[in-house]
């Protein structure tokens, strides 16, 4: 079961303050790397919440986000509904899509679950690209952004737009919290350890990944609609299998199964990208080298690597402080 610590609270703490700094104080350029953090941040949480807690590493969290921002699209510009239902619409959209997909790769493990997971995307990705009502591979334009002149934010504007995808992380991560810790998010962590058992104990395992899948897609389709109104237009680029890719490996950058890991991740990851690309255009590498290093340290990622120490020292005090206190009790029996 997923429980916070006094360090995942201070990273927290942290992660919300540099955001909201950069919000108030970044320029245009600023604004925009903000925003596109903030958008992977939501992504790979979704991720996390299936691949770190259920050991279900999917290859199909980048298409669930290109769905999302699809049906923000269609329900915007083609069916005219408001921008506030398309939201929600899109969310739902993608939360049933995902639930689909879980309900379907249950009983699947390992190798087949992502195999099965990136075929499902890639199917995706091909009707995308040809159908024409989703605009082809020239994509959809014209996309709007929810209007919130009603309380005071005009969310054309950049930073107000970062302010309010900052906003819905924070309470997308909130969600992702509360279903860890139900009965579902628990049930969820034993299928993980022990599928057997669980079945065994009268649980329908099929039905209880489907349902954390559905839920993960949903956070996923939320990431997608916002994805859409960032850029106000969309191509089926964002449903390739590489998008779900650069989140698996932001995810065990950041740390698989830690929730808060994953968003350092992403930060790390986009700000790797825009300062590597401007020496030179292979940052991939870069990132590969690192992932690399993070893998073969055989530290939970960047933010399991700061648990570790941060662990080993907090035991290392506790060790000295009872020692202190069994020679003083001594001294004093003495």
């Amino acid at each position: 079961m997923f429980q916070h610590t006094p360090l995942r609270y201070a990273a927290l703490i942290l992660l919300a303050v540099g955001a909201f700094a950069q919000a108030v104080t970044a320029g245009y350029f600023g604004l925009e790397v903000l925003t596109e953090i903030l958008l992977l941040a939501m992504l790979v949480l979704a991720l996390d919440m299936v691949a770190g807690f259920g050991g279900m590493v999917s290859l199909c969290h980048g298409a669930l986000m290109g769905v999302g921002a699809y049906a923000y699209a269609i329900l915007t510009t083609k069916a005219g509904l408001a921008p506030p239902v398309a939201l929600g619409g899109s969310i739902a959209v993608t939360g049933a899509a995902a639930w689909v997909i879980g309900a379907i790769g249950a009983r699947s493990h390992g190798i087949y679950f992502i195999m099965a997971t990136l075929a499902f995307g890639q199917m995706a990705y091909s009707y995308v690209f040809e159908a024409p009502i989703f605009g082809g591979d020239d994509g959809m334009g014209g996309i709007p952004r929810i209007d919130l002149s009603l309380i005071g934010l005009d969310l054309n504007d950049s930073r107000s737009f970062a302010l309010f995808c900052l906003v819905l992380l924070g309470a997308a991560y909130g969600a992702a919290v509360l279903i860890l810790r139900s009965g579902l998010g628990r049930s969820l962590t034993g299928v993980m350890h022990n599928e057997q058992r669980m079945r065994a104990l009268g649980l329908t395992v099929w039905r209880v990944k489907a349902d954390v899948f559905g839920l993960s897609g949903m956070i996923a389709g939320l990431a997608g609609a916002l994805a859409a109104q960032h850029v106000m237009y969309i191509s089926p680029g964002l449903l390739a299998w590489t998008v779900s890719g650069e989140a698996l490996v932001v995810v065990i950058l950041g740390g698989l199964g830690t929730l808060v890991g994953p968003m350092i991740g992403a930060a790390a990851f986009v700000i790797l990208k825009h300062e590597v690309s401007n020496v030179t255009s292979h940052w991939h590498l870069v990132v590969g080298v690192l992932l690399i290093a993070v893998v073969m340290s055989r530290a939970n990622g960047l933010f399991g690597w700061i648990e570790s120490r941060w662990g080993a020292r907090l035991e290392r005090r506790l060790s000295d402080m009872t020692r202190k206190s069994d020679a003083e009790e001594i001294t004093t029996d003495a």
